[in-house]
């Protein structure tokens, strides 16, 4: 209570000293004294509810700012969220990206709300190889047409194991089925079998279990065939080949 009180007057006294700060918004040198205290008391148990919305803001931020300099990201995220600064957000953002930590990147760029960095960062990670990261990217600004031609580039590549988890991740039913459809041509069964049954399509796993019987893969047979509800052709299976 003695340290929130004396902090109370610094402020005060720094705002009646300075009558154009609120307009400015900018100098936040000005809260240089009390940061000290802000960060011994952590980020968590501050009470600044005493403050007017702008003194808030500028406190905040230049907390922000401090933790940010330490390389304390986390406390730094926290700060600017709570002083509502999405230009101090992006910063952040930009410092994971310099340290290649992009699903923490992507997660500030998403509280800052900027598609466009989300965009780019999600090209970025595409020429990159990094997938994963590319569609978490993708998903955060709802851009699925984005996704679908990343995971139509991985079949005509025959990279069906990309583009399962692309579909997979969107759940993107037709496109599962026709990865499915060019699994099969390609007699790539395993992929075809996950691919049919995350699309439910229990018509083409019955299909591809006469595929794969046909073609002596008893094994892949087995599990189509009982992935579909087909138990006649599973009986029959278990009865005339095992071991």
């Amino acid at each position: 209570m003695h340290n929130e009180k004396i902090i109370k007057n610094i402020v005060t006294d720094i705002a009646e000293k300075n009558e154009k700060f609120l307009n400015q918004g900018e100098d936040l040198d000005k809260f240089s004294r009390i940061v000290p205290f802000l960060i011994k008391k952590g980020i968590n148990n501050l009470n600044l509810s005493m403050f007017t919305p702008e003194l808030r803001h500028n406190i905040l931020t230049a907390l922000g700012e401090e933790y940010r300099r330490k390389g304390n990201l986390n406390d730094a995220i926290k700060s600017f969220v709570l002083a509502g600064n999405k230009d101090k957000l992006n910063l952040v953002a930009q410092d994971y990206e310099k340290l290649m930590q992009f699903d923490n990147c992507i997660e500030v760029y998403k509280l800052a709300n900027n598609h466009e960095k989300l965009l780019e960062l999600g090209k970025k990670c595409l020429d990159d190889g990094r997938l994963k990261e590319a569609i978490t990217a993708f998903i955060a600004i709802g851009d699925r047409t984005k996704i679908i031609e990343v995971g139509d580039h991985y079949i005509s590549k025959s990279k069906f194991n990309i583009a399962f988890e692309v579909f997979s991740t969107i759940k993107e039913k037709d496109k599962l089925i026709e990865l499915g459809e060019k699994c099969i041509e390609e007699r790539e069964y395993n992929y075809a079998i996950r691919a049919f049954e995350l699309a439910g399509d229990k018509e083409k796993l019955d299909m591809t279990g006469d595929i794969c019987l046909r073609e002596e893969h008893v094994s892949k047979a087995l599990e189509a065939y009982g992935l579909a509800g087909n138990q006649v052709m599973v009986e029959f299976i278990k009865e005339n080949f095992h071991d």
